[in-house]
């Protein structure tokens, strides 16, 4: 891992747009990225400044990896799979969402009004074909080797990506983690709901000693571990109170 615990953040390069973040992942040999999500509006511009940092270019961007198909989180997927030329990575249950025809539901249905809205005002959002598609436990060659974990709930083709190399998890929108709190996502955004307590319990046994989501304040992967776990021991008391019968 390296001399210090923390020497994996000089891998990563936060791009920060306006809902939320995506990341570059700089590959160890310093000859090429993996683009991990791709932003809603104003990253491209980030990503080729990022690059350029590096020495590199779009044409070195060697993949790039979707943690679920949601507009923040694939609005420039488009643009990054024609400028890149990188073949793009994710579960197949989100190519609906890529597509923008996925059939939401219930309260759900407030998440495709808000999609649809994005694609009509943002002018992002255009259809990509996933080139691969992946399921729990794969392991992909990027970034010393990262490890598919599917996390349904937020959507039903949710996935987070393992280092072993470096013991921190990317986990997408599993939660999010801001101000010195986490938080699952806001009921009108999760496709699946009942399927959310599992993939929170597979992402706790898992065991990573860092935790990235995808909406947060600062790279701080023990950080984001600290408030996860917090998260989950505040469900936990909740669910006992819940339990425990009135007097």
């Amino acid at each position: 891992m390296g001399r210090n615990a923390n020497d994996w953040r000089a891998g990563v390069r936060t791009i920060r747009g306006v809902m939320g973040v995506c990341h570059l992942l700089v590959e160890p040999d310093g000859r090429g990225a993996v683009l991990l999500d791709t932003g809603l509006i104003g990253e491209p511009r980030q990503i080729r400044r990022e690059l350029r940092k590096l020495g590199l270019g779009l044409r070195d961007v060697r993949a790039i990896l979707l943690t679920h198909g949601h507009l923040d989180h694939a609005g420039n997927l488009a643009w990054a799979k024609a400028e890149t030329g990188a073949p793009i990575f994710a579960h197949a249950a989100e190519q609906a969402h890529i597509d923008g025809t996925f059939p939401y539901r219930g309260i759900n249905r407030w998440c495709g009004r808000l999609e649809r809205a994005g694609r009509a005002l943002l002018g992002v959002g255009a259809p990509a074909k996933i080139d691969v598609t992946i399921a729990d436990g794969n392991e992909l060659p990027f970034w010393g080797g990262l490890r598919v974990v599917h996390l349904p709930g937020h959507t039903l083709g949710h996935c987070g990506f393992y280092s072993v190399r470096h013991d921190v998890l990317f986990s997408g929108d599993l939660f999010d983690s801001y101000f010195f709190l986490a938080g699952t996502a806001a009921p009108i955004l999760n496709s699946a709901p009942e399927l959310l307590p599992a993939s929170l319990e597979k992402a706790r046994r898992l065991g990573a000693r860092f935790m990235v989501p995808q909406h947060y304040d600062v790279l701080d992967g023990a950080l984001h571990r600290q408030r996860f776990d917090a998260m989950l021991l505040r469900k936990a008391r909740r669910r006992a109170d819940r339990a425990r019968p009135a007097v």
